[in-house]
């Protein structure tokens, strides 16, 4: 992916991960984790603000830090380095709120071309997960390595 992206820090199970976004509001730490579900195949991409209070992920805070595409594509690097250690699992992803799904649809839109190359991509209605489109509304992804 040629877009520029931050530096990623990550614990060796590579399933966390965090970076620092760095902009008008300041250097903002952020937190990307890959979570364990109910069903042992799919993981949960979680991600947002580091909270020191909790110590946890705030996937509500709004950084508008002025980076959103650097962010985005850290992001996407992120799930590329997890399934380079976990090439046989799924990463589920939705937003907090609809506007932050909207904007998730609009990253894999973005890099869709180089993406769709390396991964099985799929979009959420409802219950069911069909194949990803772009201009369609979904209400999360699901992303499966290609090999």
């Amino acid at each position: 992916m040629k877009t520029e992206k931050y530096h990623l820090k990550s614990e060796s199970k590579f399933t966390r991960f965090e970076f620092i976004s760095e902009g008008p509001k300041g250097a903002i730490r952020k937190l990307i984790e890959f979570q364990k579900t109910t069903n042992p195949e799919v993981f949960n991409l979680a991600f947002g603000d580091f909270n020191p209070q909790t110590q946890e992920i705030d996937d509500l805070s709004v950084s508008d830090n002025g980076d959103t595409e650097k962010v985005l594509a850290t992001v996407v690097n992120a799930v590329y380095t997890f399934f380079n250690e976990y090439p046989d699992m799924f990463v589920y992803a939705t937003g907090s709120t609809k506007s932050r799904t909207r904007l998730y649809r609009m990253g894999i839109t973005r890099f869709y071309e180089e993406m769709k190359k390396d991964f099985y991509l799929y979009g959420q209605i409802g219950d069911e997960f069909v194949e990803f489109e772009i201009g369609t509304d979904y209400d999360g992804f699901l992303a499966q390595r290609r090999f």
